[in-house]
């Protein structure tokens, strides 16, 4: 309580992390050297969240509903009305049409990302990519996309999502590679170094970016000006 408390003084919204485990969560003994010998144990997700409710009313919380996913943890979110996530370089796959992540399955009670922390840049993931699944990409937005343009079409199509709230990486508005990379899960080495320099600042983009936004209905000038202040 205190934890989620500290968070909710620096942060208007916070996500939950691994949210799946507040259903159900992988035990592993302490004595077994990898996780192979575990199993999954019943989490009372429905009991933590009612109390949570009564201290912090207006749940302000996102669910990383990521990962190994069941009914159990849809039903947990859809209790307590949490946004989900919507990550678009998960949307591309040979399953598009069907695929939860791809923009016209997207839901208003959701937040779209390019990409998140553990993701690769919208560059560096499209270096990674197959030629079917570059051909896929380009056939779903009817255009070429190549290494010079996918991460500003990425970014519109964020910004298009029915989605709440979309969330755009700066590597990704200035269409960085794989070298800014935030962080790379399962290595303990090099992670979360990547800072953007005073002269990466893209001023000469703020007017287009702007014009992104109200284009796409999510400029708030009110919103704006209270951030100002």
């Amino acid at each position: 309580m205190a934890r989620i408390g500290q968070n909710l003084t620096l942060y208007d919204i916070v996500r939950l992390d691994h949210f799946r485990a507040f259903s159900a969560f992988w035990e592993v003994p302490a004595g077994e050297k990898t996780a192979i010998n575990g199993k999954w144990v019943s989490c009372p997700g429905n009991e933590f969240f009612q109390v949570i409710r009564k201290k912090f009313p207006e749940m302000p919380f996102i669910a990383e509903d990521l990962g190994l996913m069941d009914e159990p943890v849809y039903d947990l979110i859809k209790n307590f009305n949490f946004p989900g996530m919507k990550v678009l370089q998960f949307a591309f796959d040979e399953n598009i049409g069907d695929n939860a992540y791809i923009l016209h399955n997207h839901t208003p009670n959701s937040i779209v990302f390019t990409g998140t922390h553990d993701n690769n840049t919208s560059v560096g993931w499209f270096n990674s990519l197959e030629t079917m699944d570059i051909d896929r990409l380009s056939n779903y937005v009817g255009q070429k996309v190549n290494k010079d343009n996918v991460h500003q079409i990425l970014h519109r199509l964020a910004l298009m999502s029915v989605s709440t709230l979309a969330i755009v990486p700066m590597q990704d508005i200035l269409g960085l590679d794989e070298k800014a990379i935030m962080n790379r899960p399962g290595t303990n080495k090099g992670n979360w170094t990547w800072r953007m320099g005073p002269k990466q600042l893209p001023r000469k983009k703020l007017n287009a970016l702007k014009a992104m936004n109200l284009l796409y209905g999510r400029w708030d000038e009110k919103e704006v000006e209270v951030n100002r202040q």
